[in-house]
């Protein structure tokens, strides 16, 4: 036997760990905003961990995140597909929120728990495509690039949908922001 067929396979189970898992966080975030649920982000996160493992030897060695991602992503609309085979859409409510508070002064600290529910509510309540856009760039700091490979769209598609959800999110909390201060006649 020549040494070189003693070589373990180049994608073998410890390359997995080494460049995959350490992602997983990132894969969790991800599916956790798509799915909107716990529960439902573990299942669509330990299927696809169960994808790219069983898929790593197709792995070229790339990026590895931008990859993971992918998976993820593929795997939330996949098993979405065959939960709500015939389901109608869902129906995006407006409802108000409050403007995220960077610094927040003593008496704004009780607030401040409000605000990020609030911030997380106007994310859940964006369309699917627009939410993922945002989670990516500005939760998982991926390039207009790395986006555009995660999701399969051209980067000007990216862009413009990243464009519409920041417009989105800045309408809704500008709108709750303005309602909450005259409810509080501030």
């Amino acid at each position: 036997m020549s040494p070189d067929a003693r070589q373990p396979p180049a994608h073998g189970n410890t390359s997995f760990e080494s460049c995959v898992v350490p992602y997983l966080d990132a894969a969790y975030n991800l599916a956790r905003w798509l799915a909107r649920d716990d529960a439902d982000a573990q299942d669509v996160v330990q299927e696809s961990m169960l994808r790219a493992l069983r898929y790593f030897n197709s792995f070229r060695g790339d990026d590895a995140r931008v990859w993971l991602l992918a998976i993820v992503r593929n795997t939330f609309y996949s098993l979405r597909s065959k939960a709500t085979s015939g389901a109608t859409h869902e129906t995006f409510d407006d409802d108000v929120h409050v403007l995220v508070d960077e610094q927040p002064s003593p008496e704004a600290r009780v607030l401040l728990s409000f605000d990020i529910q609030a911030l997380q509510a106007a994310l859940e309540n964006l369309p699917p495509p627009l939410r993922e856009v945002i989670v990516l760039r500005e939760l998982e700091e991926c390039s207009y690039k790395e986006i555009a490979a995660i999701t399969g769209q051209k980067i000007g598609t990216v862009m413009s949908r990243l464009a519409r959800a920041r417009e989105r999110l800045k309408a809704e909390l500008s709108h709750s922001f303005i309602h909450e201060a005259r409810r509080h006649d501030v």
